[in-house]
């Protein structure tokens, strides 16, 4: 062996070292560490499935907002000047725009029960950490340590269309309107 084969293995080796000795880590902190993860990575996918609805939401909104337009611009002519085309088209343009309120209401649908779903899976996660923190926090409070100091972190809230996001949901292109019409 060379000189710099042994200087990169000893480099090599060193850093190993030093990065096994920064975890001072009990095996259960680093499953509840493990569990936090997890728990984050569940949170960012509702919360891009979320994004996912609302964004499919707001197309169909602008969808229907751009039927309503060009029907509206049909009505408006006298029933007794229409050509038998812009017949044709008003009654296409109306089963177009009840295809997509149908799609539109199967949407929202959706979105609720998920929503309902996650808050399930919301109310076992905590339970589960809760189970799994009392245990990993007697072991780790050391005898001088008030109980005041170490508090169990609540699991990550989840950032939801519960209220807000699903009211816009529902008032759009309903009976009241929303900002994008």
């Amino acid at each position: 062996m060379d000189s710099d084969s042994v200087t990169s293995l000893t480099m090599f080796d060193q850093l190993d070292i030093i990065s096994m000795a920064e975890t001072t880590m009990m095996p259960e902190e680093i499953e509840l560490e493990m569990a936090k993860i997890q728990r984050l990575r569940e949170v960012l996918v509702r919360r891009e499935s979320e994004l996912r609805f609302m964004m499919d939401d707001i197309q169909l909104c602008k969808d229907i907002m751009n039927l309503k337009k060009e029907l509206q611009s049909l009505v408006a002519v006298p029933e007794k000047e229409k050509t038998k085309m812009e017949k044709q088209r008003e009654d296409e343009l109306i089963q177009k725009i009840h295809r997509l309120v149908q799609k539109r209401d199967f949407l929202v649908d959706d979105a609720e029960v998920e929503r309902l779903r996650e808050k399930e899976e919301d109310k076992e996660m905590a339970e589960f950490l809760r189970t799994k923190l009392k245990p990993l926090d007697k072991a780790t409070q050391s005898p001088t340590s008030s109980p005041a100091e170490k508090k169990a972190e609540p699991p990550p809230s989840k950032p939801t269309i519960a209220k807000a996001g699903l009211a816009i949901i529902k008032d759009c292109c309903g009976a009241t309107q929303c900002n994008i019409m």
